[in-house]
């Protein structure tokens, strides 16, 4: 039995943690750029150190067994934390105060985040905030980001998420576009230019008791992209009703049903950030903000226009 912390061999942890991961030497000796002889020894150490077989062996092959999954599990939590930790103190000695950095979705960035950002800094003169815009999940710990906003279910493995504003997908037309269909039937929208998913449209054809197939004329990866087609004139287009909230405020937008279409999968916006983030200062400043914001979205959206074409 390992009776004290004295009897772990805390070198080989990594070691032990890569190895356990991809159950192969040499694929965590080039990993971590140490020799097969080098990772070998630690494996050996740490299993003479404290008394267990971590590993089955077969031949060349290794098989983590019971005893090792089960340390593996706590050396992966107690390395998280010294990484945190580290992290923490990196950004303390730095005065990491007085900037933010946030990664979110190029459509959130472009249609609701970046329109408000004068607000922002009129209330935190001196907090900054680095955004980084992508369509790619970022890994917050290993690439140094502070707070994601995200869209969809979770959970985030390793990270608190709070639930901000959940955004149906609403039909949206131009004035002009919306002004032309307002003297036709609601069959006519199968022959508009639909854009956006066409199993989406399907459902929201469905959701009104509309006949026919709709086919969309284009598709669209970023729904910024999809929102700046529809203001242009350009077709029809399903998106997120608070992507659109500025445009329908201003009426660059039109709805053209009142109805709006759930997605369970993915229509909740989060902020989401590592545990040991949330009694920080400016991070609490953001949340608040986001907050503050958002509210006065959803009021905006509730005065907007409705739509009359589809009921």
């Amino acid at each position: 039995m390992l009776s004290n912390m004295a009897r772990l061999p805390l070198h080989t942890l990594p070691a032990f943690r890569t190895v356990a991961r991809l159950e192969n030497l040499r694929a965590a000796a080039d990993e971590l750029h140490l020799t097969h002889s080098a990772i070998s020894q630690q494996i050996q150490q740490l299993e003479a150190q404290i008394g267990l077989q971590l590993f089955d062996r077969v031949g060349r092959r290794l098989r983590i067994n019971a005893a090792g999954r089960a340390l593996q599990q706590a050396v992966e939590s107690a390395l998280q934390q010294l990484d945190d930790g580290l992290r923490a103190a990196t950004r303390a000695a730095t005065d990491p105060g007085t900037q933010i950095r946030l990664t979110l979705t190029p459509s959130f960035a472009q249609r609701w985040l970046l329109p408000r950002m004068a607000r922002w800094r009129a209330q935190h003169p001196d907090l900054a905030i680095e955004i980084h815009a992508t369509p790619q999940l970022v890994d917050l710990a290993r690439d140094g980001y502070d707070v994601a906003l995200r869209q969809g279910v979770g959970p985030w493995r390793g990270l608190k998420a709070e639930r901000l504003i959940d955004s149906p997908l609403v039909a949206l037309a131009s004035p002009a576009a919306a002004q032309r269909l307002t003297a036709a039937p609601p069959q006519a929208l199968a022959d508009e230019p639909l854009l956006g998913d066409g199993d989406t449209w399907q459902r929201w054809f469905a959701l009104h008791g509309l006949p026919g197939t709709p086919r969309p004329v284009a598709s669209f990866n970023d729904a910024g992209h999809l929102l700046q087609a529809v203001e242009q004139g350009i077709g029809i287009g399903l998106a997120r009703e608070l992507l659109a909230a500025d445009a329908l405020r201003d009426g660059r937008l039109l709805r053209l049903s009142e109805h709006t279409l759930e997605d369970d999968s993915a229509q909740a916006y989060w902020l989401v950030y590592p545990p040991e983030r949330a009694d920080w200062a400016p991070l609490q400043a953001l949340r608040d903000w986001l907050r503050q914001e958002l509210r006065a979205s959803a009021r905006g959206l509730r005065s907007a226009r409705p739509g009359s074409f589809v009921k």
